[in-house]
């Protein structure tokens, strides 16, 4: 009897790997989070819309206490960007030496409306890097070469100015089209280039709250769709097709 590995399974796998080979450590962390760190300590402000009801699920009847003792309640994490202050935190209380070099892969949770291109639970791959020589143009690298692995072909990013409340500068990413490399094809709609993900140098603010000294320390840090990833490389049109639990999506892999 035989079986079938999900794609986003393999491709969990395959980048938990090339991760590793670039010396990054894979973790993962609780799918239910307070809002200490999902929110507060990644610089997110209180009156930021992540935290209205239409884009984050609150878990009723739920509360705890942050570090200086004021009431939190929980969430289902809307990004693996909390695994960056937990393993922050840990480092700091085991008294580790820096730098610090994770990978989180994992599930993710928004309240929005179903379609083609987006779900109610999907997949994020977040990447941190923490140490005194922390770059954008290291960070550039390892992006580059992480999308060069995963596609299987030579590739390219470029970064345009964006906003993310937990880096400054905050860059979008846009990758060269694995496909056509940049001469314009279907995939990338004829530019050459695929959004991708968001990227930047971490905010000195995220960097205290997670207990690393900012004057010290710099980091940089990448988050990009897994299931996005998935789509592009096998063709598959409708990401709802990857959590149906049609054996005929799964036993193509």
């Amino acid at each position: 009897m035989t079986g079938h590995l999900h794609p986003i399974t393999l491709a969990i796998a395959r980048i938990s790997d090339i991760f590793s080979k670039m010396g990054f450590d894979t973790v993962d962390g609780p799918e239910l989070e307070d809002e200490w760190h999902n929110f507060d300590a990644l610089n997110v402000p209180a009156d930021h819309p992540a935290r209205d009801m239409q884009d984050t699920f609150w878990i009723k009847d739920r509360r705890g206490l942050n570090k200086l003792g004021g009431e939190v309640g929980h969430v289902l994490r809307t990004h693996t960007s909390n695994m960056q202050i937990r393993r922050m935190e840990k480092y700091v209380a085991e008294g580790k030496e820096l730098p610090i070099a994770i990978c989180c892969p994992g599930k993710t949770f928004r309240n929005e409306a179903t379609d083609a291109t987006h779900e109610a639970q999907f997949h994020q791959v977040e990447m941190l890097y923490v140490a005194k020589d922390a770059s954008l143009s290291m960070m550039i690298g390892v992006i580059e070469k992480f999308f060069s692995e995963f596609f299987g072909t030579d590739l390219v990013v470029r970064l345009r100015s964006s906003y993310f409340p937990f880096v400054e500068p905050g860059n979008e990413v846009d990758m060269q089209c694995f496909k056509c490399k940049g001469s314009g094809c279907n995939i990338c709609k004829q530019t050459g280039w695929i959004e991708i993900g968001g990227a930047g140098m971490v905010h000195p603010k995220v960097l205290e709250a997670g207990g690393i000294n900012s004057s010290d320390y710099r980091g940089f840090a990448f988050g990009c769709g897994i299931d996005r990833m998935v789509m592009l490389k096998y063709g598959i049109e409708d990401i709802r097709l990857l959590y149906s639990g049609d054996l005929r999506v799964v036993n193509q892999f």
